[in-house]
């Protein structure tokens, strides 16, 4: 594949969706290809398993979400990216298997290592070129949920030390993989978030085989 897979991470309200349009329009205008998707959601399936995780009232079981996350993913991959990246498109997603690791893995206490074991088997180990973490205290990105939606997904609304964990979850898998991962404070200037971001994508583009 002569694509590239690049993720945007982090706890809720960080900016993902933000600069995950920043990053389009300027690939865009180097003439890059851009798919911008995201998990869940990026399909008609993925918009219907969205609707059940993050708005379905009542009960569910934590394994359950994890496997329709999984579902998800391995419908979204095979669907979507995989065919982007053969074609040499830069695929740009809102969150990938690093959410799952650390909201169910982490969060929902169901094992980091069982829950990537999973994602990856959904994914056929697809892995991102570059994953972007978006670093925020929770409370901070619940404080701006709240300014500019006013309402929360069952994710969103869950405990303070439910999100806690689930920001050391993200912090843990960026150290293990300091090649992957780009981490930004999320509380730095929109412009000089995006410049670190351009900074890094711009190093892979050059490291891309000609002609991709």
């Amino acid at each position: 594949m002569t694509g590239l897979f690049i993720t945007l991470e982090g706890g809720d309200g960080a900016g993902k969706s933000t600069h995950s349009a920043l990053l389009e329009d300027w690939l865009a205008g180097l003439g890059q290809t851009v798919v911008r998707t995201r998990e869940p959601g990026g399909t008609d399936l993925g918009a219907d398993i969205r609707e059940l995780v993050l708005h379905r009232k009542g009960h569910m079981d934590a394994r359950a979400e994890a496997l329709l996350y999984a579902a998800d993913r391995a419908h979204h991959i095979a669907t979507v990216v995989r065919p982007a990246l053969e074609r040499g498109d830069i695929v740009v997603q809102d969150r990938y298997l690093d959410s799952s690791i650390a909201y169910q893995g982490r969060g929902r206490e169901l094992g980091a290592d069982e829950v990537r074991d999973l994602s990856l088997w959904a994914s056929r180990g697809l892995l991102p070129d570059l994953t972007v973490l978006f670093d925020l205290d929770p409370e901070e990105g619940r404080r701006r949920i709240g300014a500019t939606r006013g309402t929360y997904d069952r994710l969103e609304a869950e405990s303070k030390d439910f999100h806690d964990a689930v920001r050391s979850a993200f912090l843990g898998l960026a150290s293990a993989e300091p090649d992957r991962f780009l981490v930004i404070d999320a509380t730095q200037p929109r412009e000089r978030v995006a410049e670190r971001i351009r900074t890094r994508v711009a190093e892979l583009l050059e490291r891309r085989p000609v002609g991709a």
